[in-house]
């Protein structure tokens, strides 16, 4: 990676009047948010400080007329029943279901029932050792060509991720965490993720923490037991804020990009930042007059387009919203034929052929359609992360302190395989308080 983190020479200019904290948090995603909440409510005076205008980080549910469930433009759903994430939603009050339906395939032309045994028995068959490239291990497997597709684009899909990349040792850690949590059965929160982001902002404010939002830090200036932070506001001055400590829940992206100047840099964090990859997916989220797939196959969950782009589609059945989101994760989201408005004029059309149906038919049906571009958004940099080969360790060495006094927090820095993950996320940022106050 071209990626660097550096000090710019400006970055040494003296800031101040400061504003003073016990602990200052940086990123208001749902790691931050936790930690944010949890320290305020242990009587430390902490500042969260978010570039966005909004919370919720790669959370973001909107509502939109003609659908009776948010759209998610980010995080989704709920993977399994990871026990963190469950507290969480039970004290916040959140409602969610079950996702349950029909999983579809398009084969010589007719829809028929898609079965993951392929991809699934492909899966389990990885050796934990050597770590090496998904790609590479499965060159070398006596497989029919269309188990390896299916597997290939299973791992691409669900990860976002570069299967000449993504390690096998990563994959057999997050399928052990997946088995661990009924990784199998998926849920969705009725009011969206953002409404769990909300509550915590809620009770945040209440224990007397500060929000300051559209405020980038682009400095971190420290030492032991010292955190000097500069950040631009919305009328482009200097907001210069101290604290003991620091928790830093910016994207593994944004770290990678080398946007935040550190002076000293923490090299063995940033060093390990810059072995992981950060996945890249694209996703449209097409709103419809009514569910015009519900005639021929009325509890349809998946379906899915093996040899179109996009391929992978879902509806939050069985709630019947009259909604299809089409997703493209991996090395497939860069194909030029996706770029701009793409996705959705080749989802239309791929949708009729599916469907047998002409596709005027199915565009006169579209009320609305919401997407939003994580690659190119300079506050997360892609959509989420993913381990390369031989570089397990480095999610360790990211959630370990550094002199008591920055701490490293977000998805990419869980270690127990649920990187990538709203509840890995959550649990990084438990993580990071335990370590503060503990």
């Amino acid at each position: 990676m071209k990626a660097e983190a550096h000090i710019d020479s400006d970055s040494r200019t003296q800031c101040g009047p400061f504003s003073e904290f016990d602990v200052l948090v940086a990123g208001a995603g749902i790691s931050g948010l936790i930690a944010a909440c949890r320290l305020a409510q242990s009587g430390a005076r902490v500042a969260l400080v978010e570039a966005r205008a909004r919370i919720g980080g790669r959370i973001h549910s909107i509502r939109v007329q003609g659908s009776s469930l948010p759209i998610e433009l980010g995080a989704e759903f709920i993977h399994g029943r990871p026990p963190e994430l469950l507290q969480l939603l039970a004290e916040t009050g959140a409602r969610y279901f079950e996702l349950d339906g029909d999983s579809l395939r398009v084969h010589e032309g007719k829809l028929q029932a898609r079965d993951f045994g392929d991809a699934f028995s492909v899966l389990h068959q990885l050796p934990e050792e050597p770590d090496r490239s998904f790609a590479s291990w499965l060159a070398e497997q006596s497989l029919p060509e269309a188990a390896a597709r299916s597997a290939t684009a299973f791992v691409e899909g669900f990860n976002a991720a570069d299967s000449t990349v993504i390690g096998t040792k990563s994959l057999v850690v997050q399928q052990r965490a997946e088995d661990a949590i009924d990784g199998d059965r998926t849920f969705r929160l009725e009011e969206g993720y953002s409404s769990v982001a909300e509550s915590l902002k809620g009770r945040f404010l209440a224990a007397g923490g500060i929000l300051l939002l559209s405020t980038p830090v682009h400095t971190i200036r420290w030492k032991p037991g010292q955190v000097e932070a500069e950040a631009n506001t919305e009328t482009s001055e200097t907001l210069c804020l101290r604290a003991k400590q620091c928790v830093l829940t910016l994207p593994l992206g944004v770290l990678q990009s080398g946007t935040i100047h550190f002076d000293p840099v923490p090299a063995r964090p940033i060093a390990a930042a810059l072995r992981l990859a950060m996945g890249s997916a694209t996703r449209v989220t097409f709103v419809f007059a009514e569910r015009f797939w519900a005639a021929q196959h009325p509890e349809l969950r998946f379906l899915f387009l093996e040899d179109a782009l996009p391929s992978v589609w879902w509806t939050p059945a069985p709630n019947t919203a009259s909604t299809l989101t089409a997703w493209v994760g991996g090395p497939r989201t860069k194909s030029p034929a996706i770029a701009g408005h793409g996705l959705i004029d080749r989802g239309i059309v791929e949708l009729a052929k599916a469907f047998s149906l002409p596709p005027d038919s199915i565009r006169s049906q579209v009320r609305s359609w919401h997407t939003h571009d994580w690659q190119n958004d300079p506050f997360s940099r892609g959509a989420y992360s993913y381990v390369p080969a031989g570089a397990l360790d480095a999610l360790s060495i990211l959630a370990e302190p550094v002199e008591n006094t920055l701490f490293f927090a977000g998805e990419h820095t869980d270690t127990e395989g649920t990187w990538s993950t709203v509840h890995g996320a959550l649990r990084s940022g438990l993580r990071a308080v335990g370590q503060i106050l503990g």
